[in-house]
């Protein structure tokens, strides 16, 4: 799925963070989203490497990256540590600035990398994400029902660890089929890895923990920050068919966060990589 890129393990000062790395030109760090790995990018990662350095990593908690032992205030999970994570990688690989591109959970770590790391981000695109702490801020019986999974998934251990642990593959193939439009979208070696991973119970305990930091640690971030915004150039992608189109005005909100805003609406649901491809590609192609 990755053609002449290689496979790699760098060790963070908490955890190692497993990457693909491949092409040549500036360096351009790619973050994958919920209940995903860094296989989600194959569809456009070769293209991307025509034209960049592009590493593929896997958040901690997921794929095949370290997953730390869970804590009682779940900071070991917090935005701000998965950011440090992938700025460790990147110096340890030779980078010192770059460009990144996160989806979903991934977005959320690029956010709290361009607030935390500024001096390091060239660039940074967020896909189909709203800011965290303005999505549960306004949070209504609409968004509930569409992320049930935020307030199912932020129960205290261990009650979605033993529900989800029960059929993971039947939960990891809803959550695909409920938030994608297009039929066909994934690849069945992308869903075959996407299986082995989440299979593993210490990524399905590491990934309840992300959602409780969401919940509590990277909150007190996002309030502590006041009015600090996004100095990089920020690109906004969202499917205008999900959530996020439907209870957002998305460029408004982001405009409040960053002060070069740029997006737009693609024709899919929330996993535009996979569903929208070649519209993904030409919208990161044109910004970066």
């Amino acid at each position: 799925m990755f053609p002449g890129f290689e496979h790699g393990r760098y060790r963070t000062s908490e955890t190692e963070i497993a990457y693909r790395r491949g092409g040549k030109g500036p360096p351009l760090l790619l973050l994958h989203g919920y209940p995903q790995t860094h296989v989600m990018w194959h569809k456009i990662a070769p293209a991307l490497a025509g034209r960049f350095t592009v590493i593929a990593a896997d958040l901690r908690g997921y794929g095949d990256s370290g997953k730390p032992a869970r804590e009682v205030c779940h900071t070991n999970y917090s935005k701000r540590v998965m950011a440090q994570d992938q700025v460790e990688l990147m110096a340890g690989l030779g980078f010192d600035h770059f460009s990144v591109v996160g989806h979903d959970r991934g977005a959320r770590v690029t956010h709290r990398m361009a607030l935390d790391h500024a001096e390091r981000i060239d660039k940074a695109a967020v896909l189909d994400i709203a800011p965290t702490l303005t999505m549960y801020e306004g949070t209504d019986v609409a968004f509930a029902r569409a992320y049930y999974h935020w307030f199912f998934l932020i129960q205290p251990f261990d009650l979605p660890e033993r529900l989800i642990g029960a059929d993971p593959h039947y939960y990891l193939e809803r959550k695909l089929a409920a938030w994608s439009r297009k039929e066909d979208a994934f690849a069945p070696e992308a869903v075959a890895e996407y299986q082995r991973c989440f299979a593993d119970p210490a990524t399905i305990q590491a990934t309840c923990e992300d959602y409780r930091a969401a919940a509590g640690v990277d909150l007190e971030h996002d309030r502590a920050d006041g009015d600090r915004r996004i100095t990089a150039p920020l690109l906004v992608l969202w499917g205008g068919h999900g959530v996020v189109a439907t209870t957002c005005d998305v460029l408004a909100i982001w405009r409040e966060k960053a002060e070069d805003v740029r997006g737009k609406a693609l024709d899919c649901g929330h996993f535009l990589p996979e569903e929208a491809p070649g519209e993904t590609l030409k919208e990161l192609l044109a910004f970066l």
